[in-house]
């Protein structure tokens, strides 16, 4: 099932600065509330393999909605039962388990089906209204209409694997000392709420200032507003803001777009952009630079980030 699923990773490279992805559909069974099966989609690069859910070892004390453990050529791998997660009633069991990777971290994710992969714009992912959201158990970061009228929701799964598999640390931000340099400032865009309150409680450690977006084209459009009001006084935007720091994946503008504008925008010269991505492959980090990317710092990693931020802020 993986094979025919998931394409060769050179032919997906190609979509880096085109501002697409593609993403595999998946539903989670039919919604006892609305009688609708939905349809939810994850980023192929996050998946390393699909398979029918095998045998789950369970285990006492285990973090909330991880059902246990199964065994992949040697490796345990948590297992996460999605609709449990999300809170969502519905009718079907997880029969089957997609393999991600995350940050170094291999997890499986049970789902109902695996439908298909779709090649979508990052245009026509929307951010969702607050009702779905909280319908969806705070589960959904963008959603798209597909040609035959159906919403494709991505989900958080960022927000899914910090809440369930402990990757706050707290010890990290305690140990993050202020930078010496005083006024600088931050630009970051991230959709997902968990990685956006990791990214302020480092900046309010290391005393740096952050202006944070949800997304590409409003991390765009703000860059914008500085490079203009720098103009108009005269001034670098390099006085304004020092760190563009953004996501890859973003409804409407991803990173990879994001830094295509700024790389390709002369006002913006010398302005260092981070990548900050829990898409922690190589192929993921040969993809940033080829759009002009400065530094790259995998998420959950507070310590790591304040660093490269620090070296770059000074």
């Amino acid at each position: 099932m993986a094979a025919a699923l998931l394409k060769d990773v050179d032919e997906r490279t190609q979509l880096a600065g085109t501002n697409k992805l593609e993403v595999l559909a998946f539903t989670l069974g039919k919604d006892t509330r609305s009688g609708r099966t939905e349809t939810f989609g994850i980023n192929v690069f996050k998946v390393r393999e699909v398979m029918r859910t095998p045998d789950i070892t369970r285990a006492p004390d285990m973090p909330r909605s991880v059902v246990g453990m199964v065994s992949l050529r040697g490796e345990l791998v948590p297992v996460v039962d999605v609709v449990h997660y999300a809170g969502i009633p519905t009718e079907g069991a997880g029969e089957v388990m997609i393999v991600t990777e995350y940050n170094g971290h291999t997890q499986g994710f049970l789902v109902a089906a695996v439908e298909n992969i779709l090649r979508l714009e990052w245009t026509a992912m929307k951010v969702p209204p607050q009702m779905l959201t909280e319908h969806m158990g705070n589960l959904v970061t963008a959603v798209s209409e597909l040609d035959d009228g159906r919403l494709v929701m991505m989900i958080d799964v960022e927000r899914i694997l910090a809440e369930t598999s402990g990757f706050s640390d707290e010890i990290a931000f305690k140990e993050i000392q202020p930078i010496t340099r005083a006024d600088r400032t931050v630009i970051y865009a991230d959709d997902s709420s968990v990685a956006r309150k990791q990214i302020d409680r480092t900046l309010e450690a290391m005393h740096v200032r952050g202006h944070g977006t949800i997304n590409g084209r409003l991390a765009w459009q703000e860059l914008q507003r500085i490079a203009d009001t720098a103009t108009l006084a005269g001034k670098p935007v390099s006085d304004y803001i020092q760190v563009v720091l953004t996501d890859v994946e973003m409804p409407e503008m991803d990173g990879y777009m994001l830094t295509k504008l700024v790389k390709g925008d002369a006002r913006f010269a010398g302005i260092p952009v981070v990548m900050h991505s829990s898409l922690s492959g190589n192929s993921n980090q040969s993809l940033g630079r080829s759009v002009g990317v400065d530094e790259y710092v995998t998420k959950f990693q507070p310590g790591r980030l304040a660093e490269t931020l620090a070296r770059l802020l000074a």
